[in-house]
């Protein structure tokens, strides 16, 4: 039997979805089951309030919203949610995502919207902070993330020792 998602997607195009597909495969290998969706804050404004409302009824714990341009989704979802909204500024317009940045990150007291960088390292790190989230009451989670961070800096040193060793990074003139 299938899970419930734990963790929502939610993008305001499909254009995203490049800036996005990342984090699925960090959702996959964290086995964190969760769900996408495609729901714009000004084009399906209804279906948007619908899903907020519902989300917390349908297992959901935690929802990144991925949105460029005027990125109102985060918002707009936050204010009909008490679950943890974490905003994605995507890059596609002129602007490469600044205007997407200052729309996320600028909310109202009372209404929060945890933001993070734009694209796809946002994304990334979106999804890390949701699992860190649901990692606060889930200790196998918590775990696998620990032997993850782990793996990373163990990788960061192996490469540290390769360009240490190699005659192409050092010169003693």
């Amino acid at each position: 039997m299938a899970r419930k998602p734990r963790i929502a997607l939610v993008m305001g195009s499909t254009s995203d979805m490049p800036q996005v597909e990342p984090a699925l495969e960090i959702l996959k290998d964290l086995k964190i089951p969760y769900t996408t969706r495609v729901l714009s804050a000004h084009r399906t404004p209804d279906a948007v309030r619908e899903f907020a409302k519902k989300a917390h009824e349908e297992g959901i714990q935690v929802i990144v919203a991925c949105a460029g341009a005027a990125a109102h989704l985060a918002g707009v979802i936050a204010s009909h949610t008490d679950l943890p909204v974490i905003g994605v500024p995507m890059a596609g317009t002129t602007l490469g995502g600044l205007d997407a940045l200052f729309s996320t990150v600028q909310m109202p007291g009372g209404v929060p919207v945890a933001t993070m960088g734009i694209g796809k390292a946002g994304t990334k790190n979106a999804v890390l902070m949701a699992a860190r989230i649901l990692a606060l009451q889930d200790e196998n989670l918590a775990a696998h993330l620990a032997r993850k961070r782990e793996e990373q800096a163990a990788r960061v040193l192996e490469l540290d020792a390769e360009i240490r060793n190699s005659e192409t990074w050092t010169w003693e003139g």
